[in-house]
Protein backbone atom coordinates (compact mmCIF):
# COMPACT_ATOMS: atom_id res chain seq x y z
CA UNK A 1 0.00 0.00 0.00
CA UNK A 2 1.38 3.34 -0.66
CA UNK A 3 1.15 6.13 2.10
CA UNK A 4 -0.88 9.01 1.19
CA UNK A 5 1.38 12.10 0.14
CA UNK A 6 0.29 15.77 1.55
CA UNK A 7 1.87 18.74 0.64
CA UNK A 8 2.01 22.12 2.91
CA UNK A 9 1.15 25.03 1.49
CA UNK A 10 4.74 26.48 1.21
CA UNK A 11 5.86 22.92 -0.43
CA UNK A 12 3.31 23.54 -2.64
CA UNK A 13 4.49 26.83 -3.83
CA UNK A 14 8.22 26.07 -3.45
CA UNK A 15 7.53 23.43 -5.95
CA UNK A 16 5.45 25.84 -8.19
CA UNK A 17 8.38 28.66 -7.96
CA UNK A 18 10.94 25.59 -8.84
CA UNK A 19 9.15 23.23 -11.47
CA UNK A 20 9.04 20.35 -9.43
CA UNK A 21 6.24 18.41 -9.95
CA UNK A 22 4.28 15.99 -7.51
CA UNK A 23 5.36 12.84 -9.65
CA UNK A 24 9.13 14.20 -8.99
CA UNK A 25 8.78 14.42 -5.06
CA UNK A 26 7.01 11.31 -4.60
CA UNK A 27 9.81 9.78 -6.28
CA UNK A 28 12.48 11.38 -3.97
CA UNK A 29 10.28 10.32 -1.11
CA UNK A 30 10.73 6.46 -2.78
CA UNK A 31 14.18 6.45 -4.23
CA UNK A 32 16.02 9.35 -3.47
CA UNK A 33 19.21 9.42 -0.66
CA UNK A 34 17.72 9.73 2.91
CA UNK A 35 19.22 11.27 5.97
CA UNK A 36 17.82 12.77 9.44
CA UNK A 37 17.64 16.39 10.48
CA UNK A 38 16.01 17.58 13.32
CA UNK A 39 13.50 14.91 13.66
CA UNK A 40 12.68 14.98 9.42
CA UNK A 41 13.64 13.14 6.68
CA UNK A 42 15.61 14.86 3.63
CA UNK A 43 15.36 12.91 0.76
CA UNK A 44 17.99 14.12 -1.99
CA UNK A 45 17.37 13.61 -5.05
CA UNK A 46 18.22 14.67 -8.88
CA UNK A 47 18.53 17.95 -8.51
CA UNK A 48 16.45 18.66 -5.60
CA UNK A 49 15.74 17.67 -1.83
CA UNK A 50 12.69 17.08 0.11
CA UNK A 51 12.20 17.36 3.58
CA UNK A 52 9.13 15.34 5.44
CA UNK A 53 7.56 13.75 8.51
CA UNK A 54 6.20 10.45 8.23
CA UNK A 55 2.89 10.14 10.63
CA UNK A 56 1.16 6.72 10.38
CA UNK A 57 0.20 5.88 6.37
CA UNK A 58 0.66 9.54 5.76
CA UNK A 59 3.70 11.62 4.65
CA UNK A 60 3.80 15.23 4.89
CA UNK A 61 5.88 17.33 2.92
CA UNK A 62 7.30 20.02 4.51
CA UNK A 63 9.44 21.87 1.72
CA UNK A 64 11.33 21.39 -1.45
CA UNK A 65 14.81 22.81 -1.91
CA UNK A 66 16.80 23.05 -4.87
CA UNK A 67 19.98 21.18 -3.85
CA UNK A 68 23.49 23.07 -3.80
Amino acid sequence: MTPEVVYSRHARQRMVLRGISRREVEAAIRSGAKSRQEGRVVASYRYFEVAYVVRGERVFVITVKPRW
